[in-house]
């Protein structure tokens, strides 16, 4: 008992300082463990084959299909454009929103996905982010409430109470929960960041490197410059290769892509295949070849080739149909930056090479304040010209090991991971669906992790990524090896008989008083425990005492596992108690005191709020 106990303490002492990473200090008290013979290797290793360790990396690449696809982006940037210019409404929308989408997939990676887009409409609304910054951070941990899968202590509950013998927690018991939460947490923030957070100024300007796509796009002009031809099967172009048509000697034309959509059986699973207009690009039936320039030349081109215009011209933000607009998937956009020393000065654009030497095509040249979009091949580059190139994001990203000649502007590589495959998002929303249906209803015979991992292994294979790696970096490890090295500590401190002397001694002191009193201790207990490590810990920790509790006084453990979840995942007081109050401190301005203005009054609130609900919903 002895040894666990100071193992505990060592690794909670390490766990507050933060010096030392948490899946390592959890992987060291782990082996401190098996060292000590506490644990057998059998029993210390049990952590990595649980369920629930499965189910939080299936639900890493579930969530992380869900962000690839644009499907939460969508969804949420057109609910939240329904609050126009009242704060109320933006207000109400953003904790709303953030709810929703926190209940299906993790809250980092909700804040992150939403961060942007609440910024930029309160900007357009006039209204200070950093008064709905806080609530989004807030509202995402509230949402996790909603579901079994919605944050990692759930699952640690329902397992506990599983492994006991008990009626598992279905998917949708926590929801009226996470309902009393986010009401909560609605009716506190409200007058709380009025009080406390109108302060906050606009945060002016910005350090984000380089400028968007879509910001490139509109700069250099080409969503009015952009046509679309289809080569039917009676086109003369079908066969021939981009040299063989020469189009940009005779016609001055620019050829950015050719597309095909290669669709299956079924319309959802279609792929867009895009393929950058090579010299020894062959022209196929159907294609459609993406060409800037003038319009004349482009009827002529047209004309000559037996080609079908699809519209006389299109925008790039005109329509999501990946047949209809410039999208970027496997080819993307920057700007390169000429150095003095570069070896292509004062040659054109053509004798350059970049198509030959670095399989680009340059399709401006921002001269100062000039622009030059046409005639490019025959253009003479200056010292200091910046130019806008189009190619695979690997070979943009090449570009930059050339540093003696250009410098790349932006960071072409983590614009790649921003890009959106959106032609995917019916068939992520289908399998999302799908997952839920087989966890809630009792007649299809699949257990939860079942359900989970069949839906991580369809998002990779209908192409929700772009290929098995992107799919693996969705997954957290930090959390997943914090988590599975975590879970032999309960067993150890149940082996060794610490569970039930905590318990037994909170049971006798608290319990005498009555169940209330008792969930009373358990929930803030796990409320301060959850301020300095993390709530997963806390839960892993904490989950096993509160049962033995339950069990000591002969009342039913469900609320008491659910004052713990709930309890390990409302933590407000603090910027760095969970990653979405750290992610939102820098965007929103705010001060540590920020957090205990409004987080903490927030956090009292709930606790009390919870201990007098849940043995409504919960009896004892």
């Amino acid at each position: 008992m002895i040894i666990t106990l100071v193992i505990l303490v060592i690794a909670s002492a390490f766990f507050v300082s933060g010096k030392v990473r948490s899946d390592i200090v959890a992987l060291c008290s782990l082996i401190a463990l098996m060292v000590t013979g506490v644990l057998t290797p059998e029993e210390a290793l049990s952590g990595f084959s649980n369920n629930v360790v499965i189910m939080m990396i299936g639900l890493f690449v579930v969530g992380g299909a869900i962000f690839q696809t644009g499907l939460a982006k969508m969804i949420s940037s057109r609910i939240l454009k329904l609050a126009g210019n009242s704060e109320i409404k933006l207000f109400l929308l953003v904790m709303l929103v953030t709810s929703a989408i926190g209940a299906f997939v993790s809250n980092t990676g909700t804040v992150a996905l939403m961060l942007p887009i609440v910024v930029s409409l309160a900007n357009n609304a006039g209204i200070t982010s950093g008064r709905l910054l806080m609530p989004l951070a807030f509202a995402s941990s509230m949402g996790g409430m909603m579901t079994l899968i919605g944050t990692p202590p759930n699952l640690i509950v329902s397992d506990t109470l599983s492994a006991a013998g008990y009626e598992p927690l279905s998917f949708f018991s926590f929801t009226p929960v996470g309902l009393v939460c986010i009401v909560t947490g609605i009716l506190v923030l409200l007058p709380l960041t009025r009080w406390f957070l109108s302060g906050k100024k606009k945060k002016e300007g910005g350090s984000v490197p380089g400028k968007s796509l879509n910001q490139l796009v509109k700069e250099y002009g080409l969503s009015s410059n952009l046509f679309r031809l289809r080569a039917v099967s009676s086109s003369g172009a079908v066969g021939k290769t981009i040299m063989q048509l020469d189009v940009r000697r005779v016609y001055g034309l620019n050829v950015l892509e050719v597309r095909r959509i290669e669709a299956a059986q079924h319309r959802f699973l279609k792929t867009v295949t895009q393929k950058l207009a090579s010299a020894d690009t062959v022209i196929r039936h159907g294609d459609v070849l993406y060409v800037s320039g003038d319009i004349a030349a482009v009827n002529r081109f047209a004309g000559d080739y037996g080609l079908e215009m699809l519209d006389e011209h299109t925008t790039e933000m005109a329509t999501s149909d990946p047949r209809k607009s410039l999208a970027f998937y496997d080819i993307g956009i920057a700007e390169i930056l000429l150095t003095n020393s570069s070896r292509i000065v004062n040659q054109t654009v053509k004798e350059a090479g970049f198509r030959d030497k670095f399989n680009v095509n340059v399709l401006g040249i921002r001269r100062k304040k000039e622009y030059i979009l046409h005639e490019l091949g025959d253009a003479v580059v200056h010292d200091g010209d910046v130019l806008l190139v189009q190619g695979t994001w690997p070979d943009i990203a090449r570009l930059g090991k050339e540093d003696t000649e250009w410098v790349v502007l932006g960071e072409p590589l983590a614009q790649a991971q921003k890009v959106t495959l959106d032609y995917k998002a019916p068939v992520a929303a289908v399998i999302m669906i799908l997952m839920v249906a087989m966890m809630v209803f009792d007649f299809i015979p699949v257990a939860p992790v079942t359900a989970v991992m069949i839906a991580g292994m369809l998002m990779v294979l209908t192409g929700c990524f772009r290929n098995v790696e992107a799919a693996y970096k969705t997954i957290n490890w930090e959390t997943i090896v914090l988590f599975a090295a975590m879970l032999p500590m309960s067993l150890a401190l149940e082996k060794t008989g610490i569970s039930e002397y905590i318990s037994e001694a909170m049971a006798d002191g608290l319990g005498s008083q009555g169940p209330m009193l008792l969930m009373a201790g358990i929930y803030f207990t796990t409320s301060l425990m959850t301020m300095f490590i993390s709530n997963t810990v806390t839960a892993v920790l904490m989950a096993p005492i509160a049962l033995h509790s339950a069990v000591q006084i002969g009342v039913s453990p469900v609320p008491f596992l659910f004052a713990v979840t709930v309890a390990a995942s409302m933590c407000f007081a603090s910027p760095f108690s969970t990653p979405p109050n750290a992610l939102v401190m820098r965007a929103g301005q705010y001060t540590f005191m920020d957090y205990v203005k409004v987080g903490l009054p927030l956090q009292v609130i709930m606790g009390v709020v919870m201990i007098l609900v849940l043995p409504l919903l919960f009896p004892f």
